[in-house]
This record gives structure tokens, sequence and C-alpha cells, in this order.
């Protein structure tokens, strides 16, 4: 196997299957501003969601409905940068020499937060060119770009080298491959006792198959979202051993609520995922795992 990488890759393209390869397309033509207003805020561009309690005076009456707007954007990026520092606080302990592995990086965003709160070396994972390309860039802003890189590869076939990582992750992106796949190159990537952690929606495998909601969320996201159960099943077979498993649904319903009223920034999908919630056919939970 190839070392992990001293420079980042954006080619030659990662081998991709044909649904791989609409979802490459997909982000390569994403430009959704509840994504991209969001990251203009402080340059850090996520593509989850968020957690926590929020200000709801921010949707308070103002005379200059731009800036109205302005504070509901910078709650919405303070909710889903509070979910990147929680999946990182689970990463360690890391130092500076350590490198992590961020599977499923979008426009990077989650690297950065790892590597400003450890020191550490991060290789971020896209299958979209477009993303790697951006977040390149935005660590070449931030004089990172000798510690921080995105690569265009496929995340079950990465290339790097056998246990050269501390800690990896997906924070939403696990919905768009195999487990058995994505789990078998984290084990493979990881070094024993490294640490795994995955923030994701899954559905309720005690609701029974996977509600409307749920489907109406696949179709819209272009993706397969997976049981509970397989989450644990995969891992297991995969020497992963779960040692914290949290319920974060409770946690990421305001923020829902607070885009739902986002004129600005909403995508339609809004009430699916609050009914999905509020059913109990959905969930989404932060799992932590240990390699052994």
């Amino acid at each position: 196997m190839d070392a992990a990488p001293t420079t980042a890759t954006t080619t030659p393209g990662p081998t991709q299957s044909t649904y791989q390869t609409r979802v490459a397309e997909y982000w390569n033509a994403e430009e959704n501003p509840v994504n991209l207003e969001l990251g203009k805020i402080d340059d850090l561009y996520h593509h989850h969601y968020g957690v926590g309690d929020v200000d709801w005076s921010v949707l308070d009456d103002d005379p200059e409905p731009a800036r109205r707007r302005d504070r509901v954007t910078a709650e919405l990026h303070r909710l889903e940068q509070a979910q990147a520092e929680l999946l990182a606080r689970h990463l360690g302990p890391l130092s500076p020499t350590d490198r992590v592995f961020d599977a499923g990086c979008g426009r990077g965003g989650g690297s950065v937060v790892a590597h400003l709160r450890y020191g550490c070396h991060a290789d971020g994972v896209t299958i979209s060119r477009k993303q790697a390309e951006f977040a390149n860039e935005q660590a070449r802003k931030r004089d990172i770009d000798d510690k921080v890189r995105y690569h265009h590869r496929n995340m079950l076939d990465t290339g790097f080298r056998s246990g050269a990582y501390a800690a990896s992750w997906n924070n939403e992106s696990t919905m768009y491959v195999e487990l058995e796949l994505l789990f078998a190159e984290h084990a493979r990537l990881l070094r024993r006792g490294g640490r795994y952690v995955t923030i994701t929606g899954c559905y309720n495998d005690t609701y029974g198959r996977a509600s409307r909601e749920v489907s109406l969320i696949n179709a819209h996201y272009i993706c397969d979202i997976h049981p509970r159960s397989e989450y644990f099943r995969a891992m297991a077979r995969n020497r992963l051993v779960p040692v914290r498993v949290v319920d974060l649904t409770a946690a990421t319903v305001p923020y829902w609520e607070l885009r739902k009223q986002a004129d600005h920034l909403v995508t339609g999908i809004e009430d699916t995922f609050l009914s999905a919630y509020a059913n109990g056919s959905f969930q989404y939970l932060m799992i932590v795992a240990d390699r052994v």
C-alpha cells in the first residue's frame, strides 16, 4: 500500500460504481446556501447538521431584515460547529505527530476542527473533485496545508498505508456507502487501539422497515440510510468495538426547528426530518469505537 500522502491528491480519480458516480456528480454540482452561507462566517465549511440549545432571540423582529437573516445564519453555524467540536472531542487524546482520517470530508471543516484542537495531521477524502479542490484552497488560506490535506479518493479504497492513523471518523457520510466495506477500510487504516467516531442518522429497527420519511430523506440526498443495528453488526465484524453510544436526536431537533424558520436557507426537507424524529422512525446517533 502507498504511505499516507505527503501532498494533497486530486488525480487520478477514484474507482467508482455507477451509484458513486451519481453521488460525485451531485456534490460537484451542489451550491446549497445552507452549506455555503454558513461557512462564509469563519471559513469553516461543514456538511452536517447541528446540536444544542438554540438562542431563539435571533428570530426577534429587526427593522433590517438582512440583519435578522445574518443572526439566524450565525446561530445555525454555531450549532453545526458545536456538532463538529463534539465529534472532535471524542477522537483524542491525540498529539501533533498523530495523523487522522476524515472519511467523506465534504468541504473540509471537520479536518480543520480536529487539527486546530490537537495540532495533528489530517487527511480528508471526498469522492467530489470540486470539494477536494475547495477544501485544499481553504487549507492554503489558513496556512495549514502542510498538515491538513484533502484528496479526491474513494473512502472505501483510499490507498493510504495500513495502520497509519490514530483516529478516523465519518460525519454524516456513512449513508452513501456499504457499512461492511467502510468499516473494513477504517479498521485497516487505524492502528491498534485507534479511535473511530461516527455521527449519523439511522433508521430505528424497532419501528420496522424504513419509514416514509426516511425514504423521502434518501431521495432528497441520493443516499441510503442504514438501520441502527447494522452499524453495530458491521463494526463487530471489523474489529471496531463501541465504547460509547449517544442518542443525539433530542439535541438536534432545535437545529431543525430553527432551520425551518430560516426562509433564506430552507431546502424543503426540514419538516420531513422533524416528523421522522418525532415519530421515532429516525435517530441521530454518535458511536465511538476502538479498533482492537
